[in-house]
């Protein structure tokens, strides 16, 4: 080393440069393969937020006391809570769960 300092750094550098292209050339494969499970992660995490925001913009499908539909003509129909009439003790329950939330619309 002290004898040919030349030659000592040109085969330093040498070895190392060649030692760093042999090991990116065997970890090529394995550094694509983690960056593509990155990216399906954020696209899962992507879609998740997604969905998230749908459901909580998604409107209720329980139908409320004194509201009104609209048919397939785009004419208001009256609700027609027929269906719960006759139902016994699940007709009385579901009639005042409505009973709630129409008292509790009414304070908002």
């Amino acid at each position: 080393m002290l004898a040919n300092p030349v030659a000592f750094t040109s085969f330093a550098v040498l070895f190392g440069g060649g030692g760093f292209l042999i090991g990116r050339y065997f970890l090529t494969e394995r550094i694509a393969n983690l960056e593509s499970r990155i990216a399906k992660r954020d696209d899962e995490i992507v879609d998740l937020k997604v969905r998230q925001t749908a459901k909580k913009l998604e409107l209720p499908m329980v139908p409320i006391a004194r509201t009104m539909a609209v048919d397939e003509y785009d004419r208001p129909a009256p609700f027609r809570g027929g269906c719960l009439k006759g139902a016994g003790r699940t007709g009385h329950l579901v009639r005042r769960a409505l009973a709630i939330v129409e008292s509790q619309l009414r304070r908002a």
